[in-house]
């Protein structure tokens, strides 16, 4: 993307034209015909874009959208796109400024939408534009440059007002009134033409392309109150000149760019693990060539099969298998695994994963949409883009809203106009600045982005993020038992020895004859003899596999002293033995004397698997599992973990009608299963939960994809929920509290201009400030 984006010159070298103000109350200096046609490359797509499944032709790109603020520019967006044919859908979030496309490329180009945001006054560019946090970093330095100088000139002309507040009739001459007056005013000139450019050049975009945004009462508040001001200065005793609104001009001004600056930061920290994630490939490497020699390539173009370089630092670009090296990997942001992990020659490494502490030489197996790494940033810009049910109803009102705004002033100056007509004018400015549909607008995607980012950092990717609605309401979770509760492995439980030997002597003989089989109880036994270091005492000098049976082998001490010892494992008939508990599983071992031991084994159960059921037990919900292996087995398992209310030998139909029944009771059911099997049920309940190592995210039916090893993540995401469902009522009721009661006190005149641009600017930051609550990265609270 990065050798994409540095050949287009109308990005490096803009030609300057006035634009959208954006988020941060900077101005965008972008080009005025920006040359897109590079992007009409099929091969430059996949940097930007997907194939849609199953529809031929059909692609659906990922982009962010610069130079918006509100959701009425979300709206105008998405009907300038909407308008291009070829489009068949498209979705702007005002939260994420990102907007989710889908098109048809036999009909329109990538360039085609893209120009007709730009003649919309906006700005599109591919989500994962490598100069992005750059400009955005410009960006915030002139709006901070901005901020400052409307800043330090309030300062002065509130210094400069305050005589006129305090004066006693008679303490000022008239003289000397104008002369802090024409003070005054050239101190706003700066304020005016550099400060509020943001505002007027937005303005100036809605009134080109007939239609509203917040920057378009704002703007005609700010002019209003400098016109009525300077005509004031310049005629003292004309209808405007009893007082003048410099000091109310300056400090609304401040106040506003202030709010958006701090806004635009906070936004930016609260979705800042989805992006972070969604940039962490390189942009090129080091690939090994013909001749031996190492030359760095860009990422795109990599191959299955290509050898490349990785150097501590650096971000694997694919997933693949290490071939030279060994290096500590940190997987955090991929898994949830808060742990370096060690990775040495033949282990696999995914693509987006950090090398932590020397170079390596991988071998590259996945490349593109093949990695768990795309599919996991496709998922997420998925999420990013999306809009739950209040967002899109505070939306829609969010253009009546403003249009009623500009009639209310309309209104409340013609009242006042015939008692006092400068007061009308500075009513009628306060009624344009106090409203801020921003804040209803942003106070359900601010919440929901916070808690995905949260999520994110945990290994827990979400789908939806209507999802957070669904998972607050649950009231019982449905738990599929093997791959969810338990592991893939088992484990060796219990070992019951003949006398006279002892568990570390049976161990080691019975790992010994079990390490050269691929049977997974051969493999349990191995695993338990490495973690009592007791693997390597015994060695096979000749080993016989008797299919379905068990093996037959001769054994010598691992220090030769001693004769071979003729040994059998497997099964009781195998090994001429009578089991004592026939109803678990079990392995046995004989020798040349008779039964020598039992091994039972059992499932891995997750060490979290039960802290997970008590949490959610604690929350109110009711806990069940569902599992199609035996019923003896699924109890087991149940009762290890504290969950009391157990179905065993469930078919998927079994689980999906059980789902039904629950739900035609008003029941409100999440289910979590490994995301493999469990398909129909985890496409039917309210919120589902895809967990493991081995789900297909691609196709997966899930709303939350728990990536990680870690069960308790179910637990934590539903707690979250809850709590951003929380923060969303509260950020809604005050968004609606303060404009139903700042609006009418401002056209009955009590709301001063200075005071209504503090408001503005203080409701929508509170709402982004409460929705920060939720993106710190520490243990979600969970109710005791």
């Amino acid at each position: 993307m990065s050798s994409l984006m540095s050949s287009l010159p109308a990005f490096e070298e803009p030609r300057l034209s006035l634009s959208k103000a954006g988020g941060d109350g900077a101005f965008h200096e972008q080009p005025a015909a920006p040359d897109l046609t590079l992007l009409d490359e099929e091969q430059e797509w996949t940097a930007f874009s997907r194939p849609v499944a199953q529809q031929p032709g059909r692609w659906e790109s990922n982009v962010m959208i610069e130079g918006m603020y509100c959701a009425a520019c979300a709206l105008t967006i998405e009907d300038a796109i909407q308008s291009v044919p070829g489009v068949r859908s498209v979705e702007v979030s005002a939260g994420s400024h990102r907007a989710k496309v889908v098109w048809e490329s036999q009909a329109v180009s990538p360039s085609g939408w893209m120009r007709a945001v730009h003649k919309a006054g906006y700005r599109a560019l591919p989500a994962n534009d490598v100069f992005a946090r750059e400009r955005r970093l410009v960006e915030s330095r002139k709006a901070l440059w901005r901020m400052m100088v409307a800043g330090l000139c309030m300062m002065q002309v509130m210094m400069y007002a305050y005589p006129a507040y305090v004066a006693q009739p008679g303490d000022l001459t008239l003289e000397m009134e104008q002369l802090l007056r024409w003070a005054s005013w050239v101190l706003s000139l700066p304020v005016i033409f550099f400060s509020c450019g943001p505002f007027f050049s937005g303005a100036w975009q809605d009134v080109l392309h007939r239609r509203v945004s917040m920057d378009l009462p704002v703007a005609l508040g700010m002019l209003i109150t400098f016109v009525v001001s300077s005509v004031g200065t310049f005629d003292p005793t004309g209808i405007f000149g009893h007082e003048v609104y410099f000091d109310s001009l300056t400090m609304f001004v401040f106040f506003l760019l202030a709010g958006r600056w701090l806004e635009s930061r906070l936004r930016d920290r609260t979705a800042g693990a989805l992006e972070t994630l969604m940039n962490r490939l390189p942009d090129s490497v080091l690939r090994l060539m013909p001749d031996g020699q190492f030359e760095r390539v860009a990422v795109r173009r990599l191959q299955v099969g290509d050898v490349v370089r990785v150097l501590p630092g650096e971000a694997f670009p694919a997933d693949g298998v290490l071939l030279q090296g060994h290096t500590s990997v940190d997987e955090a942001l991929l898994t949830g695994e808060s742990r370096p992990l060690t990775r040495q020659v033949g282990d696999e490494v995914i693509s987006g994963s950090h090398n932590l502490s020397a170079m390596v030489q991988m071998r590259i197996d996945r490349v593109g949409e093949q990695t768990r790494f795309a599919q996991i940033v496709n998922l997420m810009e998925s999420a990013s883009t999306s809009k739950p049910a209040m967002a899109r109803l505070a939306d829609v009102i969010a253009k009546p809203f403003l249009i009623g705004v500009l009639i209310a002033a309309g209104l409340s100056c013609a009242y006042w106009w015939q008692t006092d007509p400068e007061r009308a004018l500075m009513v009628a400015v306060s009624v344009l600045i106090v409203t801020c549909p921003c804040a209803l607008s942003l106070a359900t995607p601010a919440a929901m982005l916070s808690a995905a980012g949260a999520l994110a950092k945990r290994g827990v990717l979400v789908r939806r993020l209507t999802a957070f609605e669904s998972l607050a309401e649950v009231d019982t979770v449905l738990f599929d038992k093997t791959g969810t509760l338990t592991r893939d492995a088992m484990v060796v439980n219990q070992i019951h020895v003949r006398q006279g030997a002892t568990r570390q002597q049976v161990l080691a003989l019975a790992a010994a004859l079990a390490q050269n089989s691929l049977h997974p109880l051969s493999k349990a036994l191995v695993t338990a003899a490495t973690l009592e270091d007791t693997l390597e005492h015994w060695r096979v000098v000749q080993t016989t596999e008797h299919a379905g049976q068990g093996v037959s082998a001769e054994v010598i001490p691992a220090s030769g002293s001693e004769s071979a010892i003729r040994l059998r494992l497997g099964s009781a008939s195998f090994c001429g033995v009578t089991p004592a508990n026939a109803s678990t599983l079990q392995v046995h071992l004989s020798d040349e004397a008779g039964w020598l031991a039992s091994f039972e084994f059992q499932e891995d159960i997750r060490q979290d698997a039960q802290d997970t059921v008590a949490a959610l037990q604690r929350a109110g919900i009711s806990v069940y599992l569902l599992s199609g292996d035996a019923s003896d087995a699924a109890h087991r398992v149940a009762e290890k973990v504290g969950i009391g209310e157990v179905r065993g030998n469930c078919s998927p139909q079994d689980k999906l009608d059980f789902l039904r029944e629950f739900q035609d009771q008003g029941h409100k059911v999440a289910v979590v299963g490994d995301g493999l099997n469990d398909g129909p049920v985890l496409a039917g309940a309210h919120v589902s939960f895809a967990f493991g190592q081995a789900v297909p995210l691609a196709q997966a039916q899930a709303d939350f994809l728990v990536s990680g090893g870690r069960l308790t993540n179910v637990a934590d995401a539903l707690m979250l929920s809850r709590r951003t469902l929380t923060v969303v009522r509260q950020n809604l009721s005050w968004a609606a509290i303060y404009n139903a009661v700042c609006v009418p006190l401002a056209v009955f005149g009590l709301i001063p201009a200075w005071l209504a641009g503090l408001g503005m600017a203080s409701s929508s930051l509170l709402v982004v400030v409460n929705a920060l609550r939720l993106s710190k990265d520490a243990q979600f609270e969970r109710k005791a």
